[in-house]
């Protein structure tokens, strides 16, 4: 079973930076869409940012400008860097790689990291 692994949250001010990783292992990484969603209280989990295989990106309008989705092929590893952070990014942040070979989709999810910004 393939487990997506992320890490780098924690708490921050408002205005402050994180960055988060995740890490892919057991998969052939750079065949595979990779995006990041957040869950807050309450809510339903949405996605945030994507990037195709090819490096091509997407972002929520509400992130853009302020996070930035890359992504190391050599390192089996997915980014998120995240800059002048707000209240309202508060969430668990979990990230999902997605692959379709022929009819069969493969699509994995990582344990979520929480992200709290806060004064």
């Amino acid at each position: 079973q393939v487990q997506l692994v992320e890490s780098g949250g924690g708490l921050v001010q408002p205005g402050g930076s994180l960055s988060l990783s995740c890490a892919a292992p057991g998969i052939i990484f750079s065949f595979y869409a990779m995006g990041w969603s957040r869950q807050a209280p309450g809510k339903q989990r949405g996605w945030v940012a994507r990037i195709t295989s090819g490096g091509s990106t997407n972002y929520l309008d509400s992130v853009k400008g302020r996070f930035t989705i890359s992504r190391d092929n050599a390192k089996n590893t997915l980014y998120l860097q995240m800059n002048r952070l707000k209240p309202e990014d508060t969430a668990v942040y979990y990230c999902n790689g997605f692959s379709k070979v022929g009819l069969i989709e493969y699509d994995y999810w990582g344990q979520g990291t929480q992200v709290t910004v806060s004064s």
